[in-house]
């Protein structure tokens, strides 16, 4: 019988394709089945909590994959992972799980962080999106307390994905600034496709006063993509936050 181990670690998206593993592209998780691959002497294939795509960052990712004896000390491959593993990913955490436990779909929610700064910086090139435009920060703020009205986010999905249902349960919906930072931090029980970069893309339209928090709701309610803003840049978006249940 496998044994199911969770392993929790984060990542520098910047210069892979995301997470998921595909055709010739550099992803997250073709490293990390490389590496325990090696370091366990097993052919090991890591299901993901969820995909990044490319060029964005997880402060916090789960994924889980199984073995058929158990780890007698994960510390020590903690430790041969980040010395295998490039400077762009980070294992933290390495635990057994009951084998019904599913990083992916025991998922109760999920959280993200964009971020934004006004001011150039060089050091913030890679980690958030520059915005020379004034914002109306408050009017930001209102128009993300109407996304908990809604369900169906399909005017902020991506065209043409394969899953069952546009629906969505929002926890969580603020914006904060600091100085000439801004950071946008979202919760909800699933998300879609680019769902987050193109609310953020619509919120900023409302920070510019191109469309007002009327115009947002008709947004959502026209379930047309087209109807949104652009989708901000990839590599101001953070993964940081995965909840589960109780896993005893």
């Amino acid at each position: 019988m496998n044994i199911r181990y969770f392993i929790e670690l984060s990542y520098n998206g910047t210069r892979y394709h995301g997470w998921q593993i595909q055709p010739n592209a550099i992803t997250v998780q073709e490293e990390l089945n490389k590496a325990l691959s090696t370091l366990l002497q097993k052919e090991i294939n890591v299901v993901g909590a969820g995909r990044t795509d490319t060029g964005v960052h997880a402060r916090f990712f789960v994924a889980h994959f199984e073995i058929s004896q158990s780890i007698n000390d994960t510390n020590k491959l903690i430790f041969k992972l980040n010395r295998f593993l490039s400077k762009d990913i980070s294992i933290h955490q390495i635990y057994d799980v009951p084998s019904r436990f599913h990083a992916r779909f025991d998922a109760v929610s999920r959280t993200y962080e964009y971020h934004i700064h006004q001011k150039k910086n060089p050091f913030l090139t890679d980690f958030s999106y520059f915005v020379t435009h004034d914002l109306d920060v408050e009017a930001m703020n209102r128009a993300s307390q109407v996304l908990f009205d809604y369900q169906d986010f399909t005017s902020f999905s991506k065209l043409h994905t394969d899953v069952k249902t546009n629906n969505c349960t929002i926890q969580l919906a603020k914006w904060q600034q600091t100085n000439d930072q801004l950071i946008f931090t979202i919760s909800a029980d699933r998300f879609l496709r680019n769902m987050v970069r193109a609310i953020v893309g619509s919120l900023l339209e409302v920070g510019r006063q191109k469309i007002d928090i009327q115009q947002f709701k008709a947004i959502i309610e026209s379930k047309n993509r087209s109807n949104a803003g652009m989708s901000v840049p990839p590599q101001g978006l953070f993964l940081t936050k995965i909840n589960y249940p109780d896993l005893s």
